[in-house]
Order: C-alpha cells, then sequence, then structure tokens
C-alpha cells in the first residue's frame, strides 16, 4: 500500500515548509483508544488539528494520502547505544524505516559521558562498537555535537554509571571512598542539570559491576532527586533474576523514595532459568500496586547481544582488559577464570552452544565469526570454556556475542504484559555500516507488530502502537512526544499494517524493515514512499529545554 503525495499547490517548492495534512489513515493515537478514521493538520512542526475526513483543503497544504494506512505517533525506542554510533548513522535509516523518531542512549550503564580519562572509558566501551568523535566532557557538549550531527532522529542521553565511576575510581574493583562517592553524585548531579533524562547501571558489566547496592543507592538518589528516570540492566538474568530485581527495587524503595525504575530489557537468559519472566513480571505488579514508579522493556527476539567477557567471573575483569589478558596469561588464575565459567555453562546459566562469536577485533580468531563456542572447541580440539578464554586472550578481551539464550514463552509474557514498552537495545543505525550487529537493531518495532499483532494476536494493534510510543514517553516524563493529540510535536508514522515486517535476521542482521510509509520529524518529511528524504530534522534534546513540555 502506497503513501500518496498531493501537492494541494504545486507552487510551493519548500516541502518542508508547507503545512502537511495526513489525510484519511486510520489514527491510532497511542493511548491505547482503537483505530478511528481522521485527517491530522500538522503546522509548524506542531499537530494543529485532528479531525475526521473532510473533502475540504486548505490551499497551502501538502497532502500525504493516508487511506489503508494507520497514522501514529512516532515510536520512541526507549533502550538504544546508538550514542557510539550517531555520529557517523545520523542518517538513522534503520530506525526510520522501522517508524522510530526518538532514541534513548546511555543504557546500561554505558554513555559516552562524563569524559575524563579517554582511553579507559574507549576500553570498558569497545564491544559496542562504533567510533564516536569524542569531542566533549559532559552531557551538554555531548548534546551540542550530536544536535550539530544533523541526526534524522531524536536523541535522548541519559548518564551512564559505568563512565562516572570510571571517572571517579579507574576500573578498581573496591568500594568508593566517602569522598569518591560523593564526586560521584556530584557528575549525575551535574548531567541532570545539563539535561540527562536519568541514569543508567548496567550491573553485569565491569567496572559496573563492582558496585555495592550501597553506591547504586546513592547515585540513583542524585538522578532522583532532580526527578530523574533510573534504568538498569540488573545484576543477574539467570538464577538470581529475582534477587536482583529486588536489590533494583531496593534502590528506589530504600534509597531514592519517588524514583522512577525502569527494569531494562527484562529476560531470563539460560535454559535452566526459562519461566522466571512471568514471576519477575508478577514482582513488578505487585511493587506497583505498593506505589513504586517501576515498569520495564523488551525486545522481540530470542537471543541478546553483548560482550563474551560479561559471562566470566566479575573478579577477572579488575582493573580492565589488559589486566584481564594478563591473567589469562597466568596459568593458575586461568584455571580460575575457566572454572567459573565451566560452572555458569554446568548450571544451566549459559548454554556455549548458543554462543555466538559475533564482533572481533582483528586477529586470529575474525575468520570464526558467526561460529558457537561449541562449535570453534571442536575445531580447537578443546573445551567450549577454554575456546572462550582463547579468544578473549588473542583479541585482548573485546568480543561481541549473539547469546541464543531465551525461551519464545518468556518473550511473548513480557511482550504482552502492558507495563513493558517495546525498545531495541540495539546500536546500528544505517543498513550500510560497519560491523556486525543484532538483527534487533532493524527489526523490533516490525517485529511486534508483524508476528505479536498480526501473526499471533498476543497484542491488539492499539496496544502495540502505546508500548511504542505513550508508554515509553511516559517513563520518561516525555509530554509532547508519544501521543497524537493537538499542540503535541509532529513526531508521526504512517505504516501499512498489512505489509509491516522485519526482513533483518541473524545472518543478514543490516536488513531495512518494510511497510512504513511516512515518517515526519517535527512536522518535516524524514521517511517517504519507504525511502529516506533526506531532511534530517532530529535534535539531541535535553530535559527540561524548550524542545519539551515538562
Amino acid at each position: 500500500m502506497e503513501c500518496m503525495l498531493i501537492d494541494a499547490d504545486p507552487s510551493r517548492a519548500a516541502v518542508d515548509a508547507q503545512p502537511i495534512l495526513l489525510r484519511g489513515g486510520r489514527i491510532v493515537d497511542g493511548t491505547g483508544a482503537p483505530a478511528r478514521r481522521g485527517d491530522v493538520l500538522i503546522r509548524d512542526g506542531r499537530i494543529a488539528r485532528i479531525a475526521p475526513s473532510t473533502s475540504r483543503i486548505e490551499r497551502d497544504v501538502k497532502v500525504i494520502d493516508a487511506d489503508g494506512l494507520i497514522v501514529a505517533p512516532g515510536f520512541i525506542d526507549l533502550h538504544s547505544h546508538a550514542d557510539f554510533t550517531i555520529e557517523d548513522e545520523a542518517e538513522a535509516r534503520g530506525q526510520l524505516a522501522q517508524g522510530v523518531t526518538s532514541i534513548v542512549t546511555g543504557n546500561c550503564g554505558l554513555s559516552p559521558f562524563p569524559l575524563v580519562d579517554l582511553a579507559a572509558l574507549q576500553e570498558w566501551t569497545a564491544f559496542l562498537g562504533g567510533e564516536p568523535s569524542w569531542q566533549w566532557r559532559d552531557t551538554a557538549g555531548f548534546v551540542e555535537r550530536v544536535t550539530a550531527s544533523l541526526p534524522a532522529v531524536n536523541v535522548l542521553p541519559l548518564v551512564g554509571h559505568i563512565p562516572v565511576r570510571v571517572a571517579v575510581m579507574g576500573g578498581e574493583q573496591r568500594d568508593p571512598r566517602a569522598a569518591e562517592l560523593l564526586l560521584m553524585r556530584e557528575l549525575v548531579t551535574t548531567a541532570m542539570q545539563q539535561g540527562a533524562w536519568g541514569f543508567s547501571t548496567g550491573l553485569i558489566y565491569a567496572p559496573g559491576s563492582f558496585a555495592s547496592s550501597k553506591e547504586v543507592g546513592a547515585l540513583v538518589s542524585a538522578a532522583a532527586d532532580a526527578g530523574a528516570l533510573y534504568a538498569t540492566h540488573m545484576r543477574d538474568e539467570t538464577a538470581g533474576l529475582l534477587d536482583a530485581l529486588e536489590e533494583a527495587i531496593a534502590a528506589i524503595e530504600e534509597s531514592a523514595p519517588g524514583a522512577r525504575l525502569q527494569i531494562s530489557h527484562i529476560k531470563a537468559m539460560g535454559p535452566a532459568n526459562h519461566g522466571l519472566v512471568p514471576q519477575a513480571l508478577e514482582r513488578i505488579d505487585a511493587a506497583r500496586a505498593e506505589g513504586l514508579d517501576i515498569a520495564a522493556d523488551g525486545y522481540p527476539y530470542t537471543a541478546s547481544g553483548t560482550t563474551l567477557a560479561s559471562r566470566l567471573p566479575s573478579w577477572a575483569l579488575d582493573g580492565g582488559l589488559d589486566d584481564l589478558c594478563g591473567r589469562l596469561e597466568h596459568a593458575e588464575t586461568r584455571e580460575r577464570i575457566r572454572t567459573g565459567l565451566v560452572e555458569r555453562f554446568e548450571k544451566g546459566d549459559f548454554d556455549p552452544a548458543g554462543i555466538v562469536l559475533n564482533k572481533l577485533t582483528e586477529g586470529r580468531f575474525t575468520s570464526a565469526r558467526g561460529q558457537s563456542l561449541t562449535q570453534l572447541a571442536r575445531t580447537l580440539g578443546t573445551s567450549p570454556a577454554d575456546a572462550a578464554l582463547t579468544v578473549l586472550a588473542e583479541h585482548r578481551g573485546i568480543v561481541g556475542i549473539i547469546n541464543h539464550a531465551m525461551s519464545e514463552a518468556d518473550v511473548r509474557a513480557a511482550i504482552g504484559h502492558p507495563l513493558v514498552a517495546i525498545a531495541s537495545d540495539g546500536g546500528s543505525l544505517e543498513p550500510g555500516g560497519e560491523g556486525a550487529t543484532h538483527p534487533r537493531a532493524f527489526g523490533t518495532f516490525p517485529r511486534v507488530f508483524a508476528k505479536y499483532v498480526r501473526e499471533e494476536g498476543t497484542l491488539s494493534l492499539a496496544e502495540a502502537v502505546r508500548k511504542c510510543t505513550s508508554l515509553p514517553a511516559s517513563r520518561l516524563g516525555l509530554r509532547d512526544r508519544g501521543v497524537l493529540k493537538e499542540g503535541a510535536i509532529a513526531d508521526v508514522v504512517a505504516f501499512d499494517p498489512d505489509g509491516i515486517r522485519d526482513r533483518a535476521d541473524y545472518a543478514n542482521p543490516r536488513q531495512l524493515a518494510t511497510g512504513v510509509q511516512t515518517v515526519l520529524v517535527a512536522g518535516r518529511p524524514a521517511w517517504m514512499h519507504g525511502a529516506a528524504t533526506g531532511l534530517r530534522s532530529g535534535r539531541a534534546l535535553r530535559r527540561g529545554s524548550s524542545a519539551v513540555a515538562l
């Protein structure tokens, strides 16, 4: 179904300067209300009128024929790592093709600021890929630099725990001294004052994993004092999932009363732990009933994407990747690391047959990309644990993986839960970009509509749109996007409900989705007829700025 562009006044050459009328579509406004047929008039970058379809067209208006299409708010990706790629991939065609108009970065405790020790922060974030310019020191500098890159989509940054900790303590595995903890709180507070939308932790990633609950609580309270969100990749997503959830809840219940808690990409990893997601969702419901502001997000895949080093015992990464490589050269220490990894395999937390090498620096095993640890071990004539340590040693600890470790039943439970927003956990933005990636970066949102709405009926269309729009907006406190209403900023998508689908898979992850016909960012056409227009109207948004109505 093609979205036709009709010139009501062909003499107007500046397409982006004209008012736009999305005419005759089925409006799904993002609130969860069912579709209704109508027109959406956009003027000066905002929604000027929503009304039943009419034949009357103002002379200066450019009309987009949306007959047969769903007209909805632009999708908001609540969990992205595109802060490391946005400068080089600012066209963001992978996101526009999905209907995404805003991405939230700085998740899992990983943001590219505050920047004090460049080499150290590059080391801890290298597995994410991308080549940031690093031309900033803080939130304000990052916002300025990203906006200058003219992104096609909006970027809403969180500040991550890991760069805050690295700035003050380096990569040491210890508790902060009182003065150090105070300085970390000041860095978080400064980020909030400069417009960060919240604070995130990644408690499986060193050196964030070295933090105690007390340290986390103190930093969460600094964000909460500013009314900002706390998003966490919890300390354990395997057998200790429920205990990790309790730790996250305690951070807002005891350390930061009144804080908003977002459980990132809720899941249960490892065959021994399948079935824990419904229990975690029940606990979230109970906490919500107790008055806590808690919700979650998730993506529609049974494989995660992360770093192989995160599967090791945390102590093995004390001091950084160079120290890890030194430990792997020491026979006794290497055996201790190996024993810890084997224990996780034997417990069923991770299956080496499901851990597939994905991103590797140039080196001995670059050609092994796409092989599982089990396959590589067979080639090397060794065990999967030994294969893992050998690859890490040969590639300086920088080894990205795709980990096939979740059950479809758990994914479906998360996707279907009313408090779980849709989020990609992706970082790649361009189909022609460099390096391996996970298909979620290019397929998350269309996959929800194709698989869980159209094929399986897990979600209604209106509920799926709500999970992609007003639900993530509400978690951020973003009030002028996420719902189609008069006066809202005109981030809008029009898509074919029968044709929207993901094409990206694990073998070919950089495939653009299909079915999204039109995407407007701040009222300007960024995507038309299934292709980018070249009009890049996104910007890095600061919390509390004039870009948002808070």
